[in-house]
């Protein structure tokens, strides 16, 4: 099932999330409806808070990206290893590499773009979806995609690492957004 996407004002998006356990109810429907809603949005990932639930769970691939690699990023990131994966209770155990640009989006902020700084490696602690526990490194598009998704259940957004002169800038678009006056093709869960 298509699950709605909370639009950015929302207080959900920033709450810290909670750990769950293998029994939480009804976790691989929930896992499913993700997916469904991710592939719907056209996301490369989707956390939990992003579909009303305060728990530390998202998913994320970035199989697609990689396969639409042109010659630049081919040259750019030439090691680049695409993941399909669940991640639940994650913990950042590691960043490093050196900080680098992106222009990125989020699905509960649509329409705005922005290059943001991150690190390019990422040591991460979580568990699957059978709840199976790992710990893994990710770099390049892999590993921001998952700092993004991280920053979700840690009550972060994107746009929190930008300038206070560029927020300023997007103000209006960001009160369109929390107000439902932006054209997506999917069902928002708008602000109370």
């Amino acid at each position: 099932m298509i699950l709605p996407v909370v639009a950015y004002g929302h207080p959900m998006l920033r709450k810290i999330c909670d750990n769950i356990t293998a029994s939480y109810p009804e976790l691989k429907k929930l896992i499913a409806d993700m997916w469904e809603t991710m592939y719907h949005t056209n996301g490369v990932g989707i956390a939990a808070p992003q579909v009303n639930k305060n728990i530390r769970l998202f998913v994320v691939d970035t199989e697609q990206i990689v396969e639409n690699f042109d010659e630049e990023d081919k040259r750019l990131y030439p090691n680049e290893k695409p993941v399909k994966q669940v991640f639940i209770n994650a913990e950042i155990i590691e960043e490093g590499g050196t900080p680098w640009s992106y222009n990125e989006g989020c699905l509960s902020i649509p329409k705005v773009r922005e290059d943001i700084r991150r690190y390019e490696k990422l040591t991460l602690h979580y568990w699957d979806e059978n709840f199976k526990e790992h710990q893994r490194e990710f770099d390049g598009i892999t590993a921001r995609v998952i700092l993004h998704e991280y920053d979700h259940i840690e009550g972060k957004l994107f746009i929190d690492y930008l300038s206070p002169l560029k927020k300023r800038l997007l103000k209006k678009k960001l009160d369109d957004i929390s107000k439902g006056k932006v054209r997506v093709d999917y069902r928002m869960v708008l602000p109370k």
